[in-house]
């Protein structure tokens, strides 16, 4: 059975384990793999606009001797309901390795996985966005150590694809995590995703809560994460009642004093100073947001080789 990456739901701890292995082994040593993606090829779908996805894979191919086709859906077939998914998944499969696709809806990229007879990479659906998870716990790796036993607390809109991937990552490897965010079913992670990672935690040893208080979910953490309010699909007159509900939420310098001493801050990127953080605290000292930056072209190296490897 062909192996994709859709969500982090569908992957075992052994298989993110083994991606943030060598991911760290890519990094440690990027010229030992510069022939791995010798004559292969990966196609890159988009239909969301991207700096660090597109940038960080079609870097990634060619340190690793490959190439990389960029393939706009708004000037294409596809993108024009002119031809299926179906169609062109099954055309790609006659051409290239890899594809890898940065959607809307998240029902596209499982379509294309089912159909596709290569391998497929979600870079980012309005559901899911593993790739960017693997990167951050590889970042997190590198900063703590250990992974077990670490408490992530994020703050913020919390019904988006960081936040799910953040809570099927981290109970499945037994990091404890905690989502501070406003009430109401906007702002909150989507139910059933909650009752997966309580499962998984159940297990692995994670607690997972989810709270309404921002100083609750703060409190002694090692990991203190946000991401953007106004992601890619937030019409733009939504602009003053989100702000107005989550600037409780917004991580400034003294949500960071209530988290661990050595606590680290992290966002994804694209970032608004002002508005989910502040300047001095992603322009501070534990502000490691270009570490993750850098982190997605290690890890995403590794989700390509061993995706290759098990096709």
């Amino acid at each position: 059975m062909m192996m994709h990456l859709i969500t982090l739901k569908d992957w075992p701890r052994e298989r993110i384990e083994e991606v943030l292995d060598l991911a760290r082994e890519m990094k440690k040593d990027p010229m030992k793999f510069q022939d791995t993606m010798h004559h292969k090829t990966l196609v890159m779908i988009f239909e969301k606009p991207s700096l660090r996805t597109r940038v960080s894979f079609e870097t990634g191919m060619c340190q690793m001797g490959g190439h990389a086709i960029f393939y706009d859906m708004s000037t294409s077939p596809l993108g024009a309901g002119k031809e299926t998914i179906h169609d062109t998944v099954k055309t790609l499969g006659r051409y290239v390795d890899l594809i890898m696709a940065r959607l809307f809806e998240h029902e596209k990229i499982e379509e294309m996985a089912r159909f596709s007879e290569i391998p497929v990479i979600n870079g980012l659906t309005d559901f899911s966005h593993p790739c960017q998870i693997l990167a951050d716990l590889l970042t997190i790796q590198e900063h703590k150590g250990s992974l077990k036993g670490c408490t992530v607390a994020y703050l913020g809109d919390s019904r988006n694809n960081v936040t799910h991937s953040l809570l099927y990552g981290c109970a499945k490897l037994g990091i404890h995590i905690r989502i501070g965010c406003p009430e109401g079913e906007g702002y909150n992670p989507l139910p059933q995703v909650v009752r997966d990672a309580l499962a998984v935690g159940k297990q692995t040893g994670a607690s997972v809560r989810v709270t309404h208080d921002p100083w609750e979910a703060v409190e002694g953490a090692d990991v203190i994460y946000t991401d953007s309010w106004m992601s890619y699909h937030v019409p733009r007159e939504e602009l003053e009642d989100r702000v107005k509900a989550l600037t409780p939420f917004q991580v400034d310098a003294e949500k960071m004093e209530r988290g661990a001493p050595d606590a680290i801050f992290m966002n994804c990127l694209p970032a608004l100073r002002g508005y989910e953080q502040t300047g001095d605290v992603i322009d501070g000292p534990h502000s490691v947001v270009f570490d993750q930056a850098e982190n997605r072209l290690h890890a995403q190296k590794a989700i390509m080789v061993i995706l290759l490897r098990k096709a």
